[in-house]
This record gives C-alpha cells, sequence and structure tokens, in this order.
C-alpha cells in the first residue's frame, strides 16, 4: 500500500558535516502572494521532522513556501558570522504539481551559502 503525499524535508550543515539539529522551519501556503500559516517545527538530532510537515488530505497542489532560521541555528552552533548574519531566514518557494506523490526537500547550509533540490 503506497503513503499519501506528503511533504519532508532534512538540513545538513555542510560546515560541520553533520545534521542541523534543533532548526526552526516554518511552513507556509502561498496564495496571490497572502501567506498562510500552516505548521512550524523544529529538526530533530538527524536534521529532519519528526513527521510530514503536511500529508494526505491536507496536502494540495499549489505554491507553498519553507522558512528555514538558518541565523538562530548557527547562532546556536557557535559558527562563526557576522551581525547581522549573512544567512538569517532562508525562504524557499516551491510548486507541488501532484499532491499525491512524496516531496522532499532538503536544506543543505552553511553560514555563506546553502543549496536544495527535490529529494527522495
Amino acid at each position: 500500500m503506497n503513503k499519501p503525499g506528503r511533504l519532508t524535508t532534512h538540513v545538513l550543515d555542510t560546515a560541520l558535516g553533520k545534521p542541523a539539529a534543533g532548526l526552526k522551519i516554518d511552513l507556509y501556503w502561498i496564495e496571490n502572494e497572502d501567506h498562510q500559516h500552516i505548521v512550524s517545527a523544529v529538526t530533530n538530532d538527524d536534521g529532519r521532522v519528526d513527521a510530514p510537515l503536511v500529508e494526505g488530505v491536507g496536502f494540495m497542489a499549489g505554491t507553498y513556501e519553507l522558512v528555514f532560521h538558518a541565523g538562530d541555528y548557527l547562532r546556536a552552533s557557535g559558527a562563526a558570522i557576522t551581525e547581522p548574519a549573512f544567512l538569517d531566514r532562508i525562504p524557499l518557494r516551491f510548486g507541488i504539481a501532484d499532491p499525491s506523490s512524496h516531496y522532499h526537500v532538503p536544506l543543505l547550509l552553511s553560514a555563506y551559502s546553502y543549496s536544495t533540490y527535490r529529494g527522495s
């Protein structure tokens, strides 16, 4: 039996070479540039959230935005960063075309760069 469509994420601290534990993430539904907050979560010791951010009937086609609170995480991790931080909150806006699928949106993070992709 297939799992219902869902959205997950994972954050890796590439400067330290380990999962980014304790990083806050906000998820928004975007419609006509209006942001509707769906959920907030904090990454666990593996850099993941404990459950999908959204799944099943609540997971719809459309535009979403993940906001990663990178500056707070980097300060807490002891990273040498400037003030204000070069990367503070990282918004990732993306589209969901098939809400019956698994969308995994990881973030690879350091104090001065990040990258993302659609994972599995």
